[in-house]
């Protein structure tokens, strides 16, 4: 009888241990794929009953986008109301995460401005202006004053500067809206390195984009499929290739264009075409990719979301974006964790994978 119960005991033991294995590594996992997150959310301010803040103790998302307007209520009411608010908000959010967040935002200057006047924040002029001036002291002045709003908010990444090559002065999203210095390789390196430099004297990360080119596209991917087959050309890798080079960048935004050139079957973002062979393999980036928008209507119109998850991640993105503005669903985050979780139980993508993105996360968060 006492033999039994030990080995009864022996068993219980096991069998806990065992599920507390298990347990521990579901919850390894799941912080991995949380910090390959970045998700906007609504609101001026946060507390213990916010989504955005269930989302980031539940599920460790490793970022957050800011924006100024709503898209769908078609009102310029989300995260930017003052200085003083902005920052407290930030502070709030950083203050809920076990792991520093990448606190993200376009600030670019121009039209592509969140932080704006009537916010109560210094006007930041278009990459155009700048690019037309081509006085370096000028770009570094406005360059060093966007860094210093920033720090002073908190927000520690910029997704700029936009090095995408004027190619096509009629694009609607790049050529049209003034966020390209100029269609001049030499000039938007010069004048992008000034805001990286800047940027990096703050400790903010500045992002380049959109790789690999949306410069010489006719139409915007935000409202549908981009071709740039026959329009793209090779210049529009250069500033990415010398940047690089010069270890002045440290995150890459892709674009959801698609180019028959690069590859015959995906857009950028889902491509590994684009993504592993070239940006990793043959530019040698070795720091962190993030995905533009996958609710922009070019992926969004065009592939369902758990396939454009799965071909995101397989192409090589890092950190998978999701405005959550155009659409607009508190419960976002547990979809993508479950869709990956699924995509991973059915062997549709490794653990392995996703370790690769998490260790280049961490690594520059504990630089951070």
């Amino acid at each position: 009888m006492k033999k039994s119960r030990i080995v009864l005991f022996l068993i219980i033991q096991l069998v806990f241990c065992s599920n507390l294995f298990s347990q521990n590594k579901t919850d390894e996992l799941d912080k991995k794929i949380g910090q390959m997150i970045c998700v906007g959310f609504r609101g001026w301010d946060v507390d213990k009953k916010s989504p955005i803040i269930r989302d980031i103790n539940q599920y460790q998302i490793g970022g957050i986008v800011l924006f100024d307007y709503d898209v769908m209520l078609k009102k310029p009411v989300r995260n930017v109301k003052s200085p003083k608010q902005l920052k407290n908000l930030i502070s709030k959010l950083q203050k809920s995460s076990a792991v520093p967040l990448f606190i993200t935002i376009d600030q670019e200057g121009g039209k592509v401005n969140r932080l704006k006047e009537k916010f109560g924040f210094p006007k930041l002029v278009s990459a155009a202006y700048l690019g037309e001036l081509d006085d370096v002291d000028s770009t570094r002045k406005y360059a060093s004053e966007c860094a210093n709003i920033l720090k002073e908010l908190g927000i520690n990444i910029d997704f700029a500067p936009c090095v995408d090559l004027n190619l096509n002065p009629d694009n609607p999203i790049i050529g049209k809206v003034e966020r390209s210095f100029s269609d001049d390789p030499e000039k938007v390196i010069r004048h992008a390195e000034i805001f990286l430099d800047e940027f990096k004297k703050n400790k903010i990360a500045g992002t380049l984009k959109h790789f690999p080119g949306h410069g010489s596209s006719k139409e915007d991917s935000h409202l549908g499929f981009v071709d740039v087959t026959d329009l793209w050309h090779e210049d529009e890798l250069l500033p990415y290739k010398t940047l690089i080079d010069k270890n002045k960048c440290d995150f890459v935004m892709t674009t959801h264009v698609f180019n028959g050139r690069i590859d015959e079957e995906f857009p950028a973002t889902l491509s590994k075409k684009t993504l592993t062979d070239l940006l990793r393999n043959e530019l040698k980036f070795n720091g962190i990719i993030f995905t533009d928008d996958m609710e922009m209507k070019a992926i969004a119109d065009n592939f369902g979301l758990e396939v454009a998850i799965e071909r995101a991640i397989i192409a090589g993105a890092d950190i998978l974006t999701f405005a959550n503005n155009n659409t607009y669903d508190e419960k976002i985050v547990s979809k993508i964790v479950a869709i990956i979780k699924n995509l991973i139980s059915d062997g549709k993508i490794t653990e392995d994978r996703i370790d690769q993105s998490y260790q280049r996360i961490m690594a520059y968060k504990k630089k951070m």
